[in-house]
């Protein structure tokens, strides 16, 4: 069976990019992650709910709307949308056309499919990591 998802990759990614020992994410199947920047109780509950309401698309509503990032430490983009600590990785081998609407928009589908379909695939927990420093 094929998959489109390097999962592993995708981890590698969001390791580099969320650097910050004291951030916790939840990364979703299509490469959705969502930071938690309050984490308590189970974190895969919580980036569940903050997907399930902020990653599905609602044509016409600010659910539509995105940003692209170009990252400077790693191939590919991410992409924004509504909530702030909710981002998708496009990877550079992805859409065909790499132009910012296009990146933007297969990005956002992305988080669609990850707001509906809810599949957690890594959790990073760093809460604690802090104080031992």
């Amino acid at each position: 069976m094929m998959t489109g998802v390097n999962t592993e990759m995708l981890i590698d990614v969001w390791q580099q990019l969320l650097a910050d020992p004291r951030k916790s994410w939840v990364l979703f199947e299509h490469g959705t992650c969502v930071v938690l920047t309050a984490p308590e109780g189970k974190l895969d509950e919580q980036a569940t709910t903050l997907l399930k309401e902020f990653g599905p698309v609602h044509a016409g509503s600010s659910a539509g709307d995105f940003g692209v990032i170009d990252l400077k430490d790693a191939e590919g983009w991410v992409v924004t949308g509504q909530h702030n600590d909710v981002l998708t990785f496009v990877g550079p081998d992805e859409p065909q056309d790499q132009s910012e609407i296009a990146v933007g928009l297969f990005g956002r589908s992305k988080r669609h499919r990850d707001g509906t379909e809810l599949h957690v695939v890594h959790i990073e927990d760093k809460r604690g990591s802090a104080d031992s420093g």
